[in-house]
């Protein structure tokens, strides 16, 4: 796991360390230096640390004009032991919703597990953006079912059909458009 490093191709147009508005602002990355684990298993330092033990992130995109924030995820997410969602939700989210941010990709390849507890803070988190968006991209078949079967769908967008989506050769605002598309 020491190997993935998050997605950074689009940091020409967005680095998290520079917006004065990110949880991340002035993060200063020990490229030499592994410190966050994911059970036994050393992960890129690169990765932003939540409060969760099992799993990270890095935001890789926010256009406040647009409304829009992309964050790719690492790990197990576990809302049954860890409440993932409500670190997700109150540490990250939270911040850019103060911020008007309105939709919002998780990016789900590097997501190993999913354990759900309930689905209160994906509601509130719907229920925070109005009319914005929430969508998954890329769950693994047994991540997407585990979610699935906690009703997480009635408030983020995880369809099938976005479980195969090449998004790395895509810049953001593409990846956003084509994800609109298929909801129409």
């Amino acid at each position: 796991m020491h190997n993935i490093e998050p997605f950074y191709l689009w940091k020409h147009i967005y680095d998290s360390v520079e917006d004065k508005n990110n949880p991340f602002y002035g993060a200063i990355y020990n490229e030499f230096q592994y410190t966050n684990k994911i059970y036994n298993f050393f992960i890129h330092p690169q990765w932003d640390e939540m409060e969760s033990e099992t799993l990270y992130l890095k935001i890789l995109f926010v256009d406040y004009e647009e409304s829009q924030c992309i964050i790719e995820l690492i790990g197990e997410w576990n809302d049954c032991i860890n409440n993932d969602i409500m670190f997700l939700k109150r540490d990250i989210i939270d911040r850019f919703i103060k911020q008007d941010i309105k939709n919002y990709i998780l990016l789900c390849d590097n997501v190993l597990n999913f354990h759900g507890s309930d689905d209160c803070y994906y509601e509130e988190w719907k229920e925070d953006i109005e009319e914005g968006q929430i969508f998954f991209v890329n769950t693994h078949d047994h991540v997407y079912e585990e979610m699935r079967s906690m009703g997480i769908h009635r408030y983020v967008n995880f369809q099938k059909n976005n479980n195969q989506i090449n998004w790395r050769k895509m810049d953001p605002n593409a990846l956003f458009e084509l994800l609109y598309q298929k909801t129409k």
